[in-house]
């Protein structure tokens, strides 16, 4: 199996999830819960899950919540890579959860806008050939940590890894705009974005459409288009190919739906199998996400794997 190297941000989330819709102006009841976080993070917690050997590449605070997210990464199996930061606090995100299961977040990156190119230079030894680098989006949108992870993405086609990105996410990448990213992700073997990234960098509001114009910067790109599943495009291919999403009753939580979709896809795909197989691995991990509340896997479901 192909090891798995992720660069990105690692956070603290602090969930709220309304009892019922939300009185603007006024006090809506809410389950309030603290968990890991972070879309690279996220990732590589639900890449260990799968039984994949991963690297979690990122920065954090000198403080409890630093130490506790730290030792999380570690509880999964990660190998946590994470340079502490003397100046700034853990990054922190507040994920606010209406009762029907939409989600909205308030995110302070912290000292995620602090990684630097020295950072990446620290885990040279992680980029070699044969590895694979999974890189988040969010760490080229934010401004501070631009250039170690564009630096990462040099180490590793000078190392000819193979190169996975995503969007991260679809405000701040509509605010930085699509020229930009495009050509700091240039040479990336996979593309990953939701339908509404896929549009802001296109301008086409198809899916399948967006995917096919995509294939001009990057070999394979997947969509993710929420209820609807997941599809995946190359050039050649008449049409691309889709996977229905699984059915789940009650989506109790849907943040980190999205990074458990790259975790289950990546691994089969890496493997060389088909991209229908990689599809429902990821809607799988997909759908196995929205049925808790927090981004990660339960710390207790990795536990048991271990017994």
């Amino acid at each position: 199996m192909t090891r798995v190297v992720v660069v990105g941000d690692l956070m603290t989330d602090t969930v709220a999830r309304a009892a019922y819709p939300l009185a603007k102006g006024s006090d809506t009841p809410a389950a309030v819960t603290t968990h890991g976080g972070g879309s690279g993070a996220n990732v590589a917690s639900w890449l260990a899950l799968e039984g994949i050997e991963v690297a979690f590449v990122g920065r954090r605070g000198s403080d409890i919540a630093g130490r506790n997210r730290d030792m999380e990464l570690m509880g999964y199996g990660v190998d946590a890579r994470l340079v502490m930061d003397q100046e700034r606090p853990t990054g922190t995100c507040v994920v606010m959860v209406t009762h029907k299961g939409d989600r909205t977040m308030l995110s302070d990156p912290g000292a995620n806008a602090a990684l630097l190119p020295e950072d990446i230079e620290r885990c040279k030894d992680l980029f070699s050939q044969g590895t694979h680098l999974h890189m988040s989006g969010y760490s080229l949108i934010t401004e501070g940590s631009r250039k170690a992870a564009t630096h990462a993405l040099d180490l590793a086609r000078q190392a000819q890894m193979s190169v996975s990105v995503d969007g991260g996410s679809s405000s701040p990448l509509k605010r930085m705009g699509a020229e930009p990213f495009l050509e700091w992700t240039q040479g990336a073997r996979l593309l990953i974005v939701t339908a509404k990234e896929a549009e802001i960098l296109t301008g086409r509001e198809n899916p399948a459409a967006a995917a096919k114009v995509l294939t001009a910067w990057y070999p394979q790109v997947v969509i993710k288009v929420g209820a609807d599943g997941a599809l995946w495009y190359t050039n050649g291919r008449p049409e691309p190919v889709t996977v229905a999403a699984e059915p789940v009753e009650k989506v109790v939580d849907g943040t980190g739906a999205g990074d458990g979709f790259v975790a289950g896809f990546l691994p089969p795909w890496l493997d060389g199998k088909q991209p229908a197989d990689a599809l429902t691995a990821g809607c799988r991990l997909a759908a196995q996400a929205t049925q808790h509340l927090g981004a990660r896997p339960s710390l207790d479901v990795v536990d048991n794997q271990i017994k």
